[in-house]
């Protein structure tokens, strides 16, 4: 019969230390890196809706002769508006019956007239409460790129 050595039988408990501590310390590393990758991906998509947005407005102007009013809002892409002005040759603009939402799970923005282009549309971003975070289409990507780096 074999006998075993006492030593070999597992780790010891300082072993067990540093493999936890290099774990943690991988963890406090990646993590947040992780966590802007995911924001990033967030506006990234949230801009990507908008443009969608911008593009069956386009369409609509195009085809009824104006843009809808703040008050007929983005819903003017879904849904007939019946206040003025009233779009001669409405169809649905959007291929879903609703509006989509941003990546925070709020409604798009729009003003007619805007104060950026001819119409805003944009995000009230990961923060509602402050205008700093709002995303509009028309902004650059080099601002992002710009806020990488510094």
């Amino acid at each position: 019969m074999k006998t075993v050595n006492q030593h070999s039988k597992g780790f010891t408990l300082l072993e067990l230390m540093i493999v936890i501590l290099i774990i943690g310390i991988l963890a406090a590393y990646v993590g947040p890196k992780l966590a802007g990758q995911s924001e990033r991906a967030s506006v990234t998509s949230t801009k990507a809706q908008i443009k969608v947005l911008a593009n069956a407005l386009t369409l609509y102007q195009a085809e009824n002769g104006s843009y809808p009013s703040s008050e007929q809002g983005l819903k003017a892409l879904v849904s007939k508006p019946e206040s003025e002005p009233v779009p001669r040759n409405w169809r649905r603009y959007l291929s879903r019956r609703s509006l989509p939402k941003d990546a925070w799970g709020r409604e798009y923005q729009y003003r007619n007239p805007g104060e950026k282009e001819d119409v805003d549309i944009y995000s009230m971003g990961k923060n509602k409460d402050s205008e700093k975070d709002d995303i509009y289409e028309y902004e650059s990507e080099s601002k992002d790129d710009d806020d990488d780096k510094g």
